[in-house]
């Protein structure tokens, strides 16, 4: 109904259609993971693409390899992804469940020593991201797993394990970053930056167009119509589908946030997969949509599958 009236019919059709291939993403991929065997081949093919992005990203900033200029931008690491801010969350899901698979294996046959270095590497990898985002995203989802770990049979253990762990993971990270010299630029993304008040009045901006629209701008709008970047997936959802579509985005991350809980509680795994990673990195991904625009992300959707 939103995109009835709106001013680029092409970007609308481009920017829907993207939609729409990950929703029936979302929809098939529970379809295909019935077994244990498939559960194990999408974790590794996710996690191997993790790790190799995280260690591409940062070689490029600390080695002179070859394609740096391609996987890194402005000192900071983004591999083949197109910005940075998408970069270090996609790496985080990946972490979290071979954080899990250390405590509790399952579907990576890795000795514990090859998952420690291979959490080490995405560790790293979110680091250099610079990304502000990601590691807010990564503080939520770490203490979402721990209190779901502890909450557990046996989680007082597995929950000093974890910290034991995210100990490790952190001093190699903090040794990266003192061996490259790249502590003041690690301060610098850290403080507030200039941008920010864009960010913030993006999400106001979001009010306008809702309040002209009764069903939105349409997809894909937000920009032409508010004169800036969303910067905020509830934003958009409000701006681009009105205050209905907003309603209806909520209740489709809520219920998915209820079913993983549900699932975390009940200490069930999806054939495999553990539970107390998927919900953490759900709920990561949920505080991450407040200040990025994560409609596009292709992992969003892996998750909430």
């Amino acid at each position: 109904m939103s995109a009835v009236q709106v001013a680029d019919p092409g970007r609308a059709a481009v920017y829907f259609a993207t939609t729409l291939y990950l929703m029936i993403l979302a929809v098939w991929l529970p379809g295909y993971v019935t077994s244990t065997g498939r559960a194990r081949l999408l974790l590794r093919a996710y996690v191997a693409a993790a790790v190799i992005s995280a260690a591409l990203g940062v070689l490029a900033l600390v080695a002179p390899v070859p394609g740096a200029e391609l996987l890194a931008e402005g000192g900071r690491a983004r591999a083949l992804f197109q910005d940075p801010n998408v970069f270090g969350p996609f790496l985080i899901p990946a972490l979290l469940v071979v954080l899990e698979e250390i405590l509790e294996p399952r579907l990576l046959t890795a000795r514990r020593p090859v998952k420690a270095l291979m959490l080490a590497v995405l560790a790293v990898g979110v680091l250099f991201s610079y990304s502000r985002g990601a590691w807010v995203n990564l503080a939520v989802a770490l203490l979402v797993m721990g209190v779901v770990l502890t909450l557990r049979r046996g989680g007082v253990r597995r929950a000093a394990g974890m910290l034991a762990i995210a100990a490790v993971a952190a001093a190699v990270a903090a040794g990266t970053v003192a061996a490259t010299g790249s502590g003041d630029f690690l301060a610098e993304r850290a403080r507030p930056q200039q941008y920010d008040v864009e960010r913030f009045s993006a999400q106001r901006a979001g009010l306008r167009p809702a309040q002209v629209y009764p069903f939105g701008a349409g997809p894909g709008q937000f920009e032409s119509v508010a004169g800036i970047s969303a910067h905020s997936t509830y934003a958009r959802a409000l701006g681009e589908q009105g205050f209905p579509g907003l309603v209806v985005v909520l209740a489709l991350l809520a219920v998915t946030l209820g079913l993983a809980a549900g699932n975390a509680v009940r200490g069930r795994s999806t054939y495999g997969i553990g539970s107390a990673a998927l919900l953490a990195a759900w709920c990561g991904l949920l505080v991450s949509s407040a200040f990025v625009d994560t409609l596009h992300w292709r992992h969003l959707w892996i998750v909430a599958a």
